[in-house]
């Protein structure tokens, strides 16, 4: 990651769409007796992933029982989080349909904006590499 030309918006895309999976899935489940509606802790997450760009960790992978344990490639299971519902149904299903709405449209905008950041970054570096 610390070599990415993107910083730290890469990570940020690849956790905004995580999260709007998990946010659809929940909304999918919304009739789903005894379902637990999770989200994702993205200040968590994106607190961890800065961390990470600071220290410039390398990623490494073990391919053999004998190697070295290296360091690993954070998951967005480290930071998924049971919604508390605000008002509890009967059937044990904590998906609120007008918080997931709300939280997913948050989020799918600050997916675009995330988007319209790297695209700029991208157009800049190809007028730089034409030398405008």
């Amino acid at each position: 990651m610390a070599d990415s030309i993107f910083g730290i918006h890469e990570r940020a895309l690849q956790i905004r769409t995580m999260r709007g999976e998990l946010l659809a899935n929940n909304l999918a489940n919304a009739d789903t007796p005894n379902f637990k509606a999770r989200d994702i802790d993205f200040r968590k997450a994106m607190t961890q992933a800065s961390e990470e760009l600071s220290t410039s960790k390398p990623d490494m992978v073990r391919t053999n029982a004998r190697h070295i344990e290296g360091f690993a490639e954070t998951t967005t299971e480290d930071f998924l989080k049971y919604r508390m519902p605000t008002q509890p149904s009967l059937d044990g299903n904590t998906v609120e349909t007008h918080v997931e709405k709300a939280q997913f449209m948050e989020n799918a905008m600050q997916h675009q904006a995330t988007l319209e950041f790297i695209n700029s970054k991208i157009t800049g570096i190809r007028g730089a590499l034409r030398g405008e």
